[in-house]
Order: structure tokens, then sequence, then C-alpha cells
């Protein structure tokens, strides 16, 4: 260090410093679930519900998984991998006419809201080749019909030995895939008569969204990387939830313990729902450890109403949950105490059981936290125990 005094500042030199001042890593969550639309079995990183939505669709009577991504943000989560599974949902099919027969494309993200359209031009091909053509793909939002992405692919052809053989140029597409069998002539132009500009073909069969989740396909495939193994993609994970498969069902003790082992693998913390039949503290005494004991699980109880809903069953609030330990991470470290306002949950969500603190002590030897009612209607989760 060294001092210069110019007219009359003093300037100070100081040595470089060797470490860096460290900062807390912003905790990273998964979620694994059920969607209306999106790609299959990838991890897709989102940073807020809006995200989430353009990608994966909005809330979705059949599957809990939107409600939970959007609690995990209101709470304090800011970054968040998404997972879709399905089970036997399908790809929209479109159909481009072709000299009596068509070239067929079939929707590689599955579900009913996935809307697919194409259209075919031979601009920039030569008038004597009749082979080529340019297709165009778009995905549009359902509800608005905004163009959301596009693909163009030019100088195709539906001649496998062609060295733009379409379905060889597809498979790198992440719109669509081509169906056998293949026309035997180029598809027609698609132009609208009236105006001469390109028009788009849409879908002659809509996607479907499948049937309810079964443990196989929320755990998946280590060899395949699909389900809960797609995670496999990414580099970190702090935070693992499976939202319930369904609005009156539990998670499966084969996901269950498929998520714990695969925590306890990647050093991850599973957040995992309480039973729907855990109505009251004896509940969780007769019964705590749900199956589980282990360091790397962390369950709760109860789950919650709505303020002004009582008469709805009560929900999981494990992606709320999955936030607040996420804000918890950023603002004071790991496994500080919780029961905070500044961590508190949405006050329009409130405990379907009231606890006294001896229920609560109680829970906590067992590995149980609780979320309990505080004042001005304010709920916060107490506790920071696991199942082990």
């Amino acid at each position: 260090m060294s001092d210069a005094v110019d007219r009359g500042f003093t300037v100070t030199e100081l040595a470089p410093v060797d470490n860096p001042i460290e900062t807390l890593r912003e905790t990273v969550a998964a979620f694994v679930g059920r969607a209306l639309r999106g790609p299959l079995n990838q991890p897709v990183l989102v940073r807020d519900y809006g995200d989430f939505r353009r990608r994966f669709g909005d809330v979705w009577t059949r599957s809990s998984l939107a409600p939970a991504v959007k609690s995990y943000f209101q709470h304090g989560g800011r970054e968040l991998y998404i997972v879709r599974v399905a089970n036997g949902a399908r790809g929209a099919m479109l159909c481009l006419p072709a000299s009596g027969s068509a070239l067929v494309l079939r929707a590689l993200q599955p579900g009913s809201t996935e809307r697919l359209r194409a259209a075919i031009d031979y601009d920039g091909i030569d008038e004597a080749n009749d082979e080529l053509f340019n297709l165009t793909l778009q995905r549009v939002d359902p509800d608005s019909e905004l163009v959301l992405d596009q693909e163009i692919h030019r100088g195709l052809s539906v001649s496998p030995e062609h060295r733009r053989f379409v379905a060889d140029r597809l498979l790198a597409s992440s719109f669509a895939r081509v169906e056998t069998p293949l026309p035997t002539h180029r598809p027609e132009a698609t132009y609208d008569s009236t105006t001469t500009s390109m028009a788009y073909v849409t879908a002659v069969q809509p996607g479907t969204d499948g049937e309810e989740l079964t443990d196989y396909d929320l755990i998946g495939s280590r060899t395949d990387q699909t389900g809960l193994f797609a995670l496999e993609l990414v580099e970190r994970v702090d935070l693992l939830y499976l939202p319930p498969p369904g609005k009156l069902r539990d998670l499966g003790p084969t996901s269950m313990l498929a998520a714990e082992q695969y925590a306890k693998q990647r050093n991850a913390m599973l957040v995992l729902d309480p039973p729907i039949d855990w109505k009251k503290p004896r509940d969780v005494m007769r019964s705590a450890n749900v199956g589980i004991a282990s360091a790397n699980v962390m369950t709760y109880f109860p789950r919650l109403y709505h303020r002004y809903d009582s008469e709805v069953p009560p929900r999981a609030a494990g992606g709320a949950i999955a936030g607040i330990l996420a804000k918890l991470d950023r603002r004071y470290g790991a496994w500080q105490s919780v029961d905070t306002r500044a961590l508190a949950l949405n006050r329009d969500w409130v405990p379907a059981a009231e606890l006294n603190d001896d229920e609560i002590a109680a829970m906590h030897r067992v590995g149980v936290n609780a979320i309990r009612k505080g004042g001005a209607g304010v709920s916060t989760l107490v506790g920071d125990v696991t199942l082990e």
C-alpha cells in the first residue's frame, strides 16, 4: 500500500486482494409433473411464472404443477427447472397435400393446446426443379393466435436418397417429425388464392393430453434420461418437488422412494407433501415418517385452505415451501429459522388445522415441520427438521 498527495487529495493504492468476496449462490429447484404443453422429459429453466406459462401453459384442472410453480415464485424462488412428463399424450397431426397424397407431420410436443401450423412455398427454387420445396413451421398461442416461435427449412425433398431429405432435416426440429408413408411428390404450395400470399395449414387431428400420471411416468428411466432422471442433464439441483399427480391423489410410494433416493444422490432436499388423510395432529403422530427415514426429505403439516374458499379440499403447499426455502437460502443461508414474517406464506392461504405449541414440538420430534397461523392472519413454516 502507498499514499500520494496531489492538490489536497490523498490517493491510497491497495494491493490486489487474492480472494474475492464470496456471495451465496442462488438455490436451484426442480419440479416434475404434468402440463398442458411443452417439451417432454427435458429440463427447462424458467425464472418467473410468465416464463412457465409461455412454455407449458397456464393453470390446468388436471394438474397441480402450474399452481405449485406460481406459489414457488410468489414465495421467493428465482430459478426453477421444469420437467414435463405425460402418460399417453400425443401431438397434433398436420397433412400437407401432395398431388393426391400428403406429407404428414406430427407435433413433437404433445397436448391439446399445442398449436402448430405449416406452409409450403417454392421461393428461390428453380422453376424447372419439381422436387425441392421450403417448409415453414410456426407455433402460435392458443388464445391470442400470436406467433410464439418459427422454423424455416429450405430446399427440402421427400426423396430418402436426397441429402436434404425432409425426415432427416426435421430430426433437428423442435416442432414436428415426419410420419410415414411419404408422398411420391413434393407437397403443394400453400398460397391463398385470393391474395396470392402464403397461407398456413393447421392440424387435421388435435393433440391429446393423455391420462393421469403413474409412478412410472414420474420416475422415468435412468438409461433414457426421462421423468425424474431427465434432471441428469442439469448441473445442480438443490430442491426437488413432485407435485401431487392428481387433485385427490397422493404421490405414490414408488415415486416417493425414487425421488428420495435421487435427492440423496444429488445432495438435494426433497420437499414432500403430507398425505391427504392427515387431518389432525394425531394422524401425523400415527404415521409421521410416511414410510421414509431420510435426512434429504422435508415434510410439513397441515395443508392449506384458501381464505375465501374453505369448501375446496386443502391444497398441497410444497411449491410455496420450496420458494420459501430458496428465499431463506438467499437471505440468511441454509437452514436458518423460517418462522418470521419475512418468510411468511401468502396471506390468502391459511392452515387447514390449528396447532398448539405441544403439538408442534411433538411433530418436530418425528421430523415433521408445522405451518402455524400467526398474527394478522399471516402463517409461517415452523421448524427445520427432516425425516431422518
